[in-house]
């Protein structure tokens, strides 16, 4: 399952913080990495996901 949840956190990052936190503080900090930049919104998905 954590395979796909990366997949999804590489092509729309916060659909992979949302699936592996819920609607919490880490989702939208992931919204808003994303938003001021792709790149580091990737980064933190992959960081959530790995990290639980």
């Amino acid at each position: 399952m954590d395979v796909i949840r990366i997949i999804l956190a590489i092509l729309l990052p916060p659909l992979g913080v949302f699936l592996q936190v819920g609607l919490g503080l880490q989702f939208w900090l992931n919204i808003l990495l994303t938003i001021l930049g792709y790149i580091p919104g990737i980064i933190h998905a992959i960081w959530i996901i790995a990290r639980r």
